[in-house]
């Protein structure tokens, strides 16, 4: 009988209490995340180019520091989405997160200096991190364990629908508008309008279709410290430790290739004369190809994740990343077909490690402290994302610009080491007690 009550979405069974059309909303919301958070940096030349005349030469630092001190912040607003949904549910947090990032896209075009704009990036962070923070919650929630790795895979390809909105929509925006008589200020203003009401829009659509109880609503209210302290100990799992690990890996593979590629190809166009909106164009068409490629990827990793043991699906996806990250470091012409075939992998090995990272995460965190355990792994997640802007921001200027993508092959080099170390010893949360000192308190 309660199979035959048991709810399904396209596949996927739901929890109990979770209806078609709060699924429904979850995915578009994966949809529009991707879309909104990737346009920022695929856009972001532009401005740095146009708007505040800053020379090329010096956007990978740039960009490596306004990034720095933005996830600085996320860091700490991780923690603060997870307090905020505690007291006042997930579905809020949802809606609060896009309304900031709307609200961040209004203020851009206006910046006058960098100083400015790291503020509007700070604000932007903060609706960005409460955002991601619901995506890896909210999945978890409205799935059962056993099809997690198919609804990931589904998020993955909503993520790369997103995307391709951004790169064919969004990004091509502002050559449209120049084609139709208007400034490169105007044309600029415009778009970026346009993203903060596709933002405002899609806030409305959490407030109205998700689960208006969810489960966040009957967890204990957790401090920074306490977050803190849970996460830790849950690390004596070598699992949930590996998928910390994964986190820091996966969302580097995320800002390298969604800003590191775009102000590579940017780069290019302009000192081989590209007009902006040429330049443009061309990191929209390369930017665009790529996703393609990742949104049909992600549905084959989430049925790798289902198929195979969890943490060999996280070294598959690696040893992909190895090849498709590293084999960049031989491209001589970033506008080249050799450009667009190796971004291709990197593109599949990057949806792929978010993807497997995910899953991990969601198999091994133990439920009485999921929320714990999922906000720690946002934590690693910005501090991958730190080091990565960071290192990488430097290699970009210092070295060449295949930089950052050799460093992210290296970090997921290091990560089979240890995930192949560990592989024996990793047994899913069901199949574990917490660590003492989490059930101590």
């Amino acid at each position: 009988m309660s199979h035959m009550l048991e709810k399904k979405f396209w596949g996927l069974r739901l929890a109990s209490g979770v209806s078609r059309g709060n699924a429904a909303t979850y995915y578009f919301a994966a949809a529009m995340s991707i879309c909104l958070l990737s346009f920022i940096n695929l856009i972001q030349p532009f401005l740095l180019t146009n708007f505040l005349g800053i020379p090329v030469e010096r956007h990978g630092l740039v960009t490596g520091g306004l990034t720095f001190w933005e996830e600085t912040v996320g860091l700490f607003c991780i923690a603060l989405a997870g307090i905020l949904s505690d007291r006042i549910g997930r579905r809020s947090v949802f809606a609060i997160g896009f309304l900031i990032v709307g609200v961040g896209f209004l203020f851009f075009p206006f910046a006058q200096n960098l100083t400015q704009l790291l503020a509007f990036r700070i604000l932007f962070s903060v609706g960005s991190v409460f955002v991601i923070g619901m995506l890896s919650s909210v999945v978890a929630d409205y799935v059962v364990n056993a099809d997690r790795g198919k609804a990931n895979g589904l998020v993955g390809v909503m993520n790369g629908v997103g995307a391709m909105v951004a790169v064919f929509g969004l990004v091509r925006l502002p050559t449209l508008l120049l084609n139709n008589g208007l400034d490169v200020r105007q044309a600029g203003q415009i778009t970026y309008f346009v993203a903060a009401g596709l933002a405002a829009f899609t806030a409305l659509i959490m407030w109205v279709g998700l689960h208006r109880k969810d489960k966040a609503l009957d967890e204990p209210e957790r401090s920074f410290r306490q977050l803190i302290r849970e996460g830790l100990a849950a690390a004596q799992d070598p699992g949930v430790a590996l998928a910390y690990g994964a986190a820091f890996v996966s969302r580097g593979h995320l800002l390298v290739m969604g800003s590191f590629l775009a102000l590579w190809i940017n780069k290019a166009g302009t000192l081989a004369g590209l007009s902006p909106a040429e330049t443009t164009a061309r990191v929209g068409m390369i930017v665009g190809i790529s996703q393609t490629i990742a949104l049909l990827a992600a549905p084959l990793a989430g049925w790798l994740a289902d198929r195979v043991n969890r943490v060999l699906a996280v070294i598959i996806i690696q040893a992909l990343a190895v090849i498709g990250f590293s084999s960049l470091w031989l491209v001589s012409d970033p506008l080249g077909g050799l450009m667009i075939g190796l971004t291709c992998v990197a593109a599949a090995a990057q949806i792929g490690s978010i993807i497997t990272a995910q899953v991990l995460v969601q198999q091994q965190a133990p439920s009485a402290i999921r929320g714990s355990v999922i906000g720690f792994w946002g934590l690693c997640g910005s501090a991958g994302i730190l080091v990565s802007t960071s290192l990488g921001g430097w290699l970009f200027d210092a070295w060449r610009e295949a930089g950052p993508f050799v460093l992210m092959a290296f970090f997921s080099l290091a990560l089979i080491v240890w995930a192949v170390s560990v592989y024996k010893r990793v047994q899913p949360a069901s199949e574990v007690v917490a660590p003492a000192s989490v059930a101590a308190d």
